[in-house]
């Protein structure tokens, strides 16, 4: 297959297809509204099922039930309705099902705008449900990125039986831009299966699945199994993508669509003869620390730049660890920052010797 002409949402749903998936629960919500449109539309010619849901808790429920049965199974949504899937999806957590949830970002707090955003981040990193549970996201900047991680997404909850996020906004999820898809139609998860809701028709002890551990002893060796899963993800999936960083004295951080916007101010702050560069994490979680532990000997300084008033520079702060200062430069409420303004600022640092 070429390269195609395709929105970044319509990009990913059919590389979730390409990759297998074979079934989606979904509630419409802008500016996802495409990912369950071409679901409904491309789905059942593969043999698939698509059923909108009546709500975003009855979808994230159905996707509970259908990836315990051992279909590959996905649901998408944007903001607010993410927040009603929390209690599922610390279900998920919990009980260690493999499913892909997306996240096409917007606005907030509340309803706020259907216009793009990245206050996400906390509810994306941290859990928004209870308990002590984490969760893999990958965050595509270009709609190529974004059909490669949705297939990868699902390789990933398998191979570590979990669910995984896709973090996209509604600026990458509404742009349109070439995409080519390599994985093979149908590509399969390899991996245990004995853990599969599948029925056992007499031939083996019946399986089940279950998040309710009353024993105080067994609900903490459950947990401690939880978080040694965790280390290991984190020392094997973390990931980013350095760019014109190897001489930086003024390092930028931003993922996601905004670190497009950020990669034009690094190009116009070297033909300004400013040394400047970007660390763009590809997973938000696992956060990729070892990329700010290791920071360019002549960096002096670093910018967070996000679509919110600030969340991810917590998690820049920690992996720099005090070493340099670290500056944020926000925008939210669905505005979208653009490269005058973050050379503006940087060279407003550089001016006032704080680079």
């Amino acid at each position: 297959m070429g390269r195609t002409l395709m929105k970044g949402n319509e990009a990913l749903a059919l590389a979730a297809i390409r990759g297998g998936c074979t079934h989606f629960f979904g509630y419409p919500i802008t500016p996802q509204n495409e990912i369950p449109e071409f679901f409904a539309r491309e789905l059942p010619k593969v043999g698939g099922l698509f059923l909108q849901a009546e709500s975003e808790i009855a979808a994230v429920n159905m996707l509970y039930g259908s990836a315990a049965a051992g279909a590959r199974a996905m649901t998408s949504s944007s903001s607010p309705g993410l927040a009603l899937m929390q209690e599922g999806i610390s279900m998920l957590a919990a009980t260690e099902i493999p499913c892909v949830i997306v996240n096409v970002m917007r606005g907030g707090p509340g309803l706020g705008t259907i216009q793009p955003a990245q206050s996400d981040y906390f509810q994306m990193t941290r859990g928004g449900g209870n308990g002590d549970y984490r969760i893999i996201s990958l965050a595509p900047a270009t709609v190529q990125e974004s059909a490669e991680m949705m297939q990868e997404a699902f390789d990933l909850a398998h191979k570590y039986r979990t669910p995984v996020f896709l973090v996209s906004d509604g600026m990458l999820g509404q742009m349109m831009e070439p995409v080519e898809f390599s994985i093979p139609v149908g590509t399969k998860p390899a991996g245990d299966q004995s853990w599969v809701l599948c029925g056992h028709l007499g031939r083996r002890p019946p399986r089940t699945i279950k998040s309710l551990r009353l024993d105080p002893a067994m609900l903490e060796d459950h947990n401690l199994k939880l978080q040694e899963k965790y280390r290991r993800i984190t020392r094997r999936e973390a990931r980013f993508e350095p760019y014109r960083a190897d001489d930086a004295e003024l390092l930028f951080c931003a993922f996601g669509s905004t670190s497009r916007i950020v990669k034009n101010s690094v190009d116009d702050l070297r033909q300004k003869g400013h040394r400047a560069g970007l660390i763009r994490p590809m997973t938000l979680w696992p956060f990729p620390s070892p990329a700010f532990r290791s920071l360019p000997e002549n960096c002096t300084s670093l910018i967070c730049v996000e679509m919110s008033c600030g969340q991810m520079v917590d998690d820049v702060r920690l992996a720099v660890g005090g070493r340099v200062p670290v500056h944020f430069y926000g925008r939210c409420g669905g505005v979208i920052p653009e490269p005058a303004e973050l050379s503006e600022y940087a060279e407003e640092l550089i001016a006032g010797g704080s680079v």
